[in-house]
C-alpha cells in the first residue's frame, strides 16, 4: 500500500491540469511533455538515502510519513524538512518522504486538490496556503486538528500569534494547520536605480499618483530599467490577486466583500484600482507582457531584474529577501545597502495612510492521510524552537512563534523590524469558501487590463463572472 501510494502521489505531482495553466499547447501536449520529464527526473527527495522506489523494502517495520510543498526553486523548506528529520528522535521508527511539486503558484493548487481527493495520493502532511484552506476544510480534504492541538503546549500558551491562529481557524471555529510563516506587502526599491535617476533613497510616497510621478522620472532617466513591477497575470495566482490587485482595492477603503459578505461586483473603486494598472502599462512603466505574464515572474523580477539594477520599484512581500542571503537563489552582496522599502500608501493618501496585505502557510494534515499521529508529531518538531527558527530565518520571512521574535539573528535581519511593523493593521483575505473561486476572476480581469482591455470591460466581465459562480444573489453593485 506504501509504496502503491508514494508512486500516485509523484504521479498525480507530475500532471498538469489544462484548466489552470495559461500557456497555448493543447493540454494534451502539454501532459505529454510533463510525463516525459517526470520520467527522467528523480521521483522524489527522501530523509533517507534511498531511492522513492525503494520505500517498502528501506523503512522496513517504520512508518512512513509523506509531505507535499510547491518548489519554487528555492531549496529552502526540503532542506528545513531534512534537518527536522536529521534532528527527529523518532528515526528508528518513522521513515520521512519529501514529495515536492514543481509548479507555478496556480498549478499548485490544482494539483494538490486532485492529490488531497484520493488515499492513493494523499500525502501526510502538506503545505497550505492559508486562503486556500477554507475551501479545502469545506471540500472536506483536511483533518481538523484540535484533538492533536489540545495536548501541544506552545499552542496553547500563546507561543503562536493569535491573528494567525485566526487564520487557520475554520467557521467552526476548528483549527486545519499549523502556520508556518507569515508575511507583509510593500515597495522595494532599488537605491542604485534611484541616485541614477536623481531620486530621493529615502523614497515614501503619499499617493498612487507618487508611484506613477517616479515611475515617469524612472522611464526617463534610465531607459534600460523597468520602473515598476507586480504580478499581474494568470499564471502567478495568488500573487495577482492578493498583492497587486487586493493591495490597491483595499488602499482605497474598499474590500472584496461587503458588509453583508456579498462579493463588489463593481464599483469606482474596483475601477480607479483597475486604472492604476492600466496606465501603468499603457504608459510603458511595467515589464514586457511575456516577462510578467508567466508563472516565473516574481522570481524573474526579485532574482533576476532587482539584483542587477533593471528594476526601479516592485509590489511585492518580505520573503524577496531571502532570496538575496548568501544561501539564497540569488546572492546580492550587501544588499540591504542596494535595497529600500516603503509602505504602500492608500489611493490618495486618506487614512490609515498605508495599506498592506498579510497571509502565510501552514502545516496540515489531509483527511485521507495513512498516518495521522506520526504527522503531527512531526509537525511539531518542524516546529519546535530551534529546528523552526533556522528556516524562517533562511526563508527570509516573518516568524508565526512570537518567542521567535527577540532572538536576536532574526530580529537585527535587514527590514525585519519594518515589514513586521507593517502587520500592525493589516488585512487577510475573507475566510469565505467562494474566495478560492472568486480569485480566478481576479486574476483574469488583472490580465485582461494589463493586456490592453479596458478597466470598465474588465470590471464588466469580472462581475458577470463571479455572478455565474456564486450567484446573483450574493453580488453587489456599489
Amino acid at each position: 500500500m506504501k509504496m502503491k501510494k508514494l508512486t500516485a502521489l509523484l504521479m498525480t505531482a507530475a500532471m498538469i491540469i489544462s484548466m489552470v495553466g495559461c500557456g497555448s499547447k493543447p493540454a494534451a501536449q502539454d501532459a505529454a511533455a510533463e510525463t516525459a520529464k517526470a520520467e527522467e527526473a528523480p521521483a522524489a527527495d527522501k530523509a533517507e538515502t534511498t531511492d522513492a522506489a525503494d520505500t517498502t523494502e528501506a523503512s522496513g517495520d517504520k512508518t512512513v510519513i509523506t509531505i507535499t510543498f510547491r518548489d519554487d526553486g528555492s531549496t529552502t523548506l526540503k532542506d528545513w524538512f531534512q534537518n527536522a528529520y536529521d534532528t527527529y528522535d523518532k528515526k528508528d521508527s518513522v521513515e520521512v518522504v519529501i514529495a515536492p511539486i514543481t509548479a507555478s503558484e496556480g498549478d499548485y493548487f490544482a494539483k494538490v486538490a486532485l492529490a488531497l481527493q484520493s488515499a492513493d495520493t494523499a500525502p501526510d502532511i502538506v503545505c497550505e496556503d492559508t486562503f486556500q484552506l477554507p475551501s479545502d476544510v469545506a471540500a472536506g480534504y483536511l483533518t481538523n486538528m484540535e484533538s492533536y492541538l489540545k495536548d501541544y503546549k506552545e499552542w496553547n500558551d500563546g507561543t503562536y500569534y493569535g491573528a494567525l491562529v485566526d487564520g487557520v481557524t475554520y467557521t467552526d471555529g476548528s483549527a486545519y494547520g499549523i502556520p508556518f510563516n507569515t508575511d507583509t506587502r510593500g515597495l522595494w526599491y532599488n537605491k542604485d536605480v534611484f541616485k541614477q535617476a536623481g531620486l530621493d533613497t529615502d523614497w515614501q510616497p503619499k499617493t498612487w499618483q507618487d508611484i506613477i510621478d517616479t515611475c515617469a522620472v524612472i522611464k526617463e532617466k534610465c531607459p534600460d530599467v523597468v520602473p515598476f513591477w507586480c504580478n499581474s497575470g494568470v499564471a502567478t495566482g495568488e500573487g495577482t490577486s492578493m498583492q497587486t490587485y487586493e493591495m490597491l482595492l483595499y488602499g482605497t477603503g474598499e474590500q472584496l466583500l461587503d458588509e453583508n459578505d456579498k462579493w463588489i461586483g463593481s464599483s469606482d473603486n474596483i475601477l480607479k484600482s483597475l486604472e492604476f494598472l492600466s496606465t501603468i502599462y499603457s504608459d510603458g512603466y511595467g515589464p514586457s507582457l511575456s516577462k510578467v505574464l508567466n508563472g516565473e515572474a516574481g522570481n524573474t523580477s526579485s532574482r533576476e531584474y532587482m539584483p542587477n539594477g533593471k528594476l526601479g520599484i516592485s509590489l511585492d512581500g518580505f520573503w524577496v529577501t531571502g532570496n538575496y542571503k548568501e544561501s539564497g537563489a540569488s546572492p546580492w552582496e550587501n544588499y540591504q545597502d542596494h535595497l529600500g522599502i516603503a509602505a504602500m500608501p492608500t489611493s490618495e493618501g486618506q487614512a490609515p495612510g498605508s495599506i498592506t496585505m498579510s497571509g502565510g502557510w501552514a502545516l496540515s494534515i489531509p483527511e485521507l492521510a495513512d498516518e495521522k499521529d506520526a504527522a503531527f508529531d512531526f509537525i511539531k518538531h518542524c516546529m519546535s524552537y530551534d529546528v523552526y527558527r533556522d528556516m524562517i530565518i533562511k526563508q527570509g520571512n516573518i516568524s508565526t512563534r512570537s518567542d521567535i521574535a527577540s532572538d536576536p539573528e532574526y530580529s537585527q535581519q535587514p527590514f525585519m523590524q519594518t515589514c513586521t511593523e507593517f502587520l500592525d493593521g493589516a488585512y487577510y483575505r475573507p475566510r469565505n469558501s467562494q474566495y478560492t473561486t472568486v480569485t480566478t476572476h481576479i486574476q483574469t480581469m488583472v490580465e485582461s487590463v494589463v493586456s490592453g482591455t479596458s478597466p470598465k470591460d474588465a470590471m464588466e466581465q469580472y462581475k458577470a463572472d463571479v455572478i455565474n459562480s456564486v450567484g446573483a444573489e450574493n453580488v453587489v453593485e456599489k
